[in-house]
């Protein structure tokens, strides 16, 4: 085409009117989608906490809860609640908070009344200097808890430090606990291991500074690595050098026979229908424990034992789907 035949392009002023409309809205959308670019990049490299908070306000919002807070005593407690039905508390396990709920969260509150709460010095619950945060200290907080918020006979559940915990509150605290689901919970007898080795030896492995620990330490609970981001993994890092008195402190504290066999202990005393649900590999609760809890409940009303297979310790994060379906056939079995 030569020249002379060539059709000049119209000017934006000669184009129809939904062209004109089309390119504004379109330049528009550009500019929105450079800006959010910009910011989430320089939020990722200079804030990423930021990114983290936001990601677990999304979480919370896709499992329907809300965030509250409640005053017991020296102890503000902070905590996630939603749902309607018969109620659940959960408890997670050491170092650790409430937002590793909200995928089962999610799952659970289309079927019950859930409650997860940051246990007292961790999370973003109160956290008192000096004080004691062991199994008993915790039990007795969690009973101020319970009261203040005058809660209906609910099913407890806990997490490895967090099962001792509500294994220990049910052996004291019966009149309040319908249903007890206990998963690789602590303070059972165990096989020795290698993290049961290294604990009684005073090594901690829950302490890092870098990404290279933080892979480590992880390497413990998780099955398969953590696929997450390398400025995320330096969130969790710093919130972790933040934490390492208190980390430390809680740790020796657990390292006592009286705790780390304070659910063992008082075993005979739980007379509701109890779960037991263990990953088949955990690295930090063996396996093992689970036979101990089997035998060691001698008046239970029943006893469900179940095992995961292809996750480690955190199977409320490695097998969510499994793990809510396991709590919920057993919560309302009864």
């Amino acid at each position: 085409m030569n020249a002379k035949n060539a059709k000049p392009i119209p000017a934006a002023s000669d184009r129809p009117l939904w062209q004109r409309l089309a390119l504004r809205r379109l330049k528009f959308l550009a500019f929105v989608a450079v800006l959010l670019a910009v910011v989430l990049g320089g939020s990722y490299l200079f804030a990423p906490q930021w990114l983290v908070q936001a990601d677990a306000k999304r979480q919370a919002m896709a499992a329907h809860v809300d965030k509250h807070s409640v005053q017991v005593g020296d102890t503000t407690w902070v905590y996630f609640e939603g749902g309607q039905g018969p109620t659940l508390l959960v408890l997670h396990g050491f170092d650790a908070s409430k937002e590793v709920w909200l995928k089962q969260m999610e799952q659970l509150t289309p079927h019950f009344h859930v409650i997860a709460p940051d246990l007292p010095g961790w999370g973003e619950s109160t956290r008192e200097e000096g004080a004691s945060y062991n199994i008993d200290a915790q039990v007795a907080r969690l009973d101020g808890f319970v009261q203040a918020l005058r809660l209906p006979r609910f099913v407890l559940i806990g997490h490895s430090m967090g099962g001792a915990i509500a294994g220990v509150y049910a052996a004291e605290h019966p009149e309040h606990v319908a249903e007890l689901a206990l998963i690789d919970s602590f303070g059972l007898k165990a096989d020795e291991n290698d993290f049961a080795r290294g604990a009684l030896a005073g090594k901690n492995p829950f302490i890092y500074d870098d990404r290279e620990q933080f892979a480590t330490a992880t390497a413990l609970a998780f099955a398969k690595p953590l696929d997450l981001p390398g400025r995320f993994q330096d969130v969790l890092i710093k919130r972790n050098q933040q934490n390492r008195a208190f980390i430390e402190r809680t740790f020796d504290e657990l390292r006592d026979p009286s705790q780390y066999l304070a659910l063992q202990n008082r075993l005979d005393k739980l007379s509701m229908p109890v779960l037991g649900l263990w990953c088949h590999d955990d690295k930090i609760i063996d396996i093992s424990a689970l036979d101990s809890l089997r035998n060691g409940l001698k008046n239970a009303s029943a006893i469900s034992t179940s095992t995961l297979n292809g996750c480690n310790h955190m199977p409320i994060l490695e097998k969510p789907d499994e793990t809510a379906r396991i709590l919920t056939s057993f919560a309302l079995s009864h």
